[in-house]
């Protein structure tokens, strides 16, 4: 199964830094107070029971610490955490390998887990509910089948499309939770944290500079704070001030509103070369050269959550607030615009 991988600059992942930064547990972890307090509640009483913890999905954009969350659970449940992702997943005969080798109350946590294959799927039925997988041997009139049992464990499913999760699936797991958007204040103080670790001298200013511009997602903060890093580094004495971080964050193109240059042009594309829409996803995606999951699931959101973007049946519809946004305004003449910058 080919692999797709989301190619957002500000939102790529990088396992070796993030791990860097990762809490290890509840307590250090800022923000989605509604989630940890849950989560940190059935994690005590799984411990004090000496059991393992209900399955769990987690849900929401990428960046906003669906495996950091994973491996918090399992750390402060005091048991091993294995990690693989849906489509790294391609026949029964991985799952079993994965599976086989937990300890009781072990964690398996599966990253974009929508992307499971459909036999995979069915096969994964049978260990979260009874722990047990049949494999099967051979093929035709001498097929047999195998009865592998697994341990009790948990399984942490992590995905940015739950939509795309089969009803069978999604409703074997007993926990389902969904991350938003950070506010300013848990920015500012994971990045406080982020700059300690990196050994970063970073005022208040700066923190807050970099945490209204990040789209409300610690990943991309923690991006922008090593650039502009980079960026104190060689061109002030290395402190980040509020100016500072500004003339970095120019110098990438994010704007004080958070919208990048893919950003802009989504809604310059939307609007100038489609009237304002509705206009389709892949009309979008091959306007502005990108793909479209990465279109979907990191641009989108955000432009939707902050109002310059809608979604109809019809298709992809910018607001009057992306009109104001880049200075444009409908002319009487439906086929004609007018620049107001």
């Amino acid at each position: 199964m080919e692999e797709r991988f989301i190619t957002s600059t500000l939102n790529r992942r990088d396992p070796a830094k993030e791990n860097s930064l990762r809490p290890p547990n509840f307590a250090e972890f800022p923000g989605q107070n509604r989630v940890k307090e849950q989560l940190e509640l059935f994690v005590r009483a799984a411990r004090e029971r000496d059991e393992a913890l209900d399955h769990i999905l987690l849900c929401g954009p990428p960046g906003l610490g669906k495996t950091t969350l994973a491996y918090i659970i399992a750390n402060e449940r005091g048991t091993k955490l294995k990690s693989s992702s849906g489509p790294a997943i391609e026949k029964p005969g991985d799952l079993a390998g994965l599976l086989t080798s937990l300890e009781p109350g072990d964690v398996l946590f599966i990253d974009e887990i929508h992307r499971l294959s459909a036999t995979v799927e069915e096969y994964l039925y049978s260990a979260m509910e009874d722990f047990f997988i049949d494999i099967m041997l051979e093929q035709g009139a001498g097929a047999r089948s195998v009865r592998l049992n697994v341990p009790r464990f948990t399984l942490i499913g992590a995905t940015t499309r739950q939509g795309m999760i089969s009803a069978p699936l999604r409703a074997r797991f007993g926990l389902n939770m969904r991350l938003d958007y950070y506010d300013t204040p848990s920015l500012v103080e994971i990045l406080r944290r982020s700059a300690g670790i990196l050994g970063v001298e970073l005022e208040d200013s700066g923190a807050e500079e970099i945490a209204s511009r990040c789209r409300g997602t610690p990943r991309i903060a923690n991006n922008l704070l090593r650039r502009a890093r980079d960026y104190a580094q060689t061109k002030e004495d290395s402190v980040i001030t509020g100016p500072v971080a500004a003339a970095a964050l120019e110098m990438l193109q994010i704007d004080r509103d958070g919208l990048d240059e893919m950003d802009l042009r989504i809604l310059e594309v939307i609007i100038s070369n489609f009237n304002g829409g509705p206009v389709g996803l892949k009309n979008i995606a091959v306007s502005v050269g990108e793909e479209e999951d990465s279109i979907e699931e990191v641009y989108e959101p955000f432009l939707i959550q902050r109002g310059y973007l809608t979604r109809t049946s019809k298709g992809r519809v910018a607001t009057p607030r992306a009109w104001s946004k880049l200075g444009i305004r409908r002319a009487t003449d439906e086929n004609t615009l007018f620049d107001v910058k």
